[in-house]
């Protein structure tokens, strides 16, 4: 192989013509010439794009996500029915409308991008979650993360389970406990269909229109906000049928907007960390089907000491498995991570 040789040391005079044109060219108007955007993710689609972190770009993702929003929510009062929200007839119009808005949903994030001129040089299904690199630990460890927090109230279920261990094997490897579940209209919105829809508009979707805006951090408890409030549709629905005192129902309310935000910010996090879209469905499919944590039937337990005691080492082991559990080196490269114009908060994706 042939060795290159080192090119001639510039002279006196020729170093200093060099200074020269470059004190010129950074004085002039346009500045030193820009770097090649081909490495950035920062390229522009047609002519000048508002920059990172710009108001125009904030206003931009944050106007995209209020719409995304209102465009799920609106689709469950499509219908015009007298029926409560759990009536199969009911359940069954209201898959048909929230599927359409959410197979929609990604040409929001393709509109904000061709608006904003942000191209990150990734494809669309790559932002959304949507890859195969790193599948298999983004599917698994997520969800061992979630079934960690939740020790506790695992644990008294199975006390207050009255069945063993080998019968809830056998029930869950049985075709006709599927099959039955599969035929029931609550469990497929519970466990199927609200965490595949919910997770993709307010998380998939709506995280890459905001990182740019806010970064990395602050977008994982701003993103949260419109999935929680957005929950407060059912508001309509307890008044409408009158489902306790106005007082008991806004309280309610509030109380899950809290529970819902929390948990978004946990998703956002999960999604954000993996770059994959499979790991917050199946948390959000596992917590629907545990529930809150029955905090106050714990304290009367029979066995009390006990159950509070694995309640707080589920929490414990939780905040300390939280980073390893999620280090970006299991998944692979991610995606949502070029989308942040600052470098502080990168350690979300280190």
């Amino acid at each position: 192989m042939e060795v290159p040789r080192p090119a001639p040391l510039p002279s006196r005079g020729a170093g200093r013509a060099g200074r020269a044109m470059s004190a010129a060219a950074d004085a002039a108007p346009g500045g030193p010439e820009a770097p090649d955007p081909a490495g950035s993710p920062w390229v522009s689609a047609v002519g000048p794009a508002p920059g990172p972190g710009s108001s125009a770009l904030c206003w931009a993702a944050l106007l995209a996500c209020f719409s995304l929003a209102c465009a799920y929510v609106g689709s469950l009062y499509v219908w015009n029915s007298h029926l409560p929200r759990d009536h199969p007839a009911v359940i069954k119009r209201r898959f048909t409308s929230v599927l359409i808005v959410s197979g929609l949903s990604p040409l929001f994030l393709w509109l904000w991008k061709e608006l904003t001129g942000i191209k990150p040089g990734i494809s669309l299904l790559a932002l959304l979650g949507f890859r195969l690199e790193g599948i298999v630990p983004a599917t698994l460890l997520p969800l061992l993360l979630t079934m960690v927090l939740f020790l506790g109230p695992l644990i008294q279920l199975s006390m207050d389970c009255p069945w063993g261990w080998l019968d809830g094997l056998k029930v869950m490897f049985d075709p006709r406990f599927w099959a039955l579940c599969m035929s029931d209209m609550r469990w497929l919105r519970n466990q199927v269909i609200a965490p595949l829809t919910e997770e993709l508009v307010f998380r998939a979707c709506m995280l890459p229109m905001l990182i740019p805006c806010t970064g990395l951090g602050p977008a994982i408890f701003t993103c949260p906000l419109f999935f929680g409030v957005a929950h407060f549709h059912h508001v309509i629905e307890q008044l409408r049928f009158r489902q306790g005192s106005v007082a008991s129902i806004f309280l309610s309310a509030a109380f899950q907007f809290s529970y819902t935000a929390v948990f978004g910010a946990y998703t956002a996090f999960i999604f954000i960390r993996t770059g994959h879209l499979i790991g917050p469905v199946l948390c959000h499919s596992f917590c629907n089907y545990i529930g809150f944590p029955a905090i106050c039937a714990a304290l009367e337990h029979p066995q009390r000491l006990t159950v509070v005691l694995f309640y707080v080492l589920g929490m414990v082991l939780f905040l300390l498995l939280l980073h390893p559990m999620t280090d970006p080196a299991f998944f692979g490269d991610i995606p949502v991570c070029s989308l942040s114009a600052t470098s502080s908060s990168f350690s979300v994706c280190s």
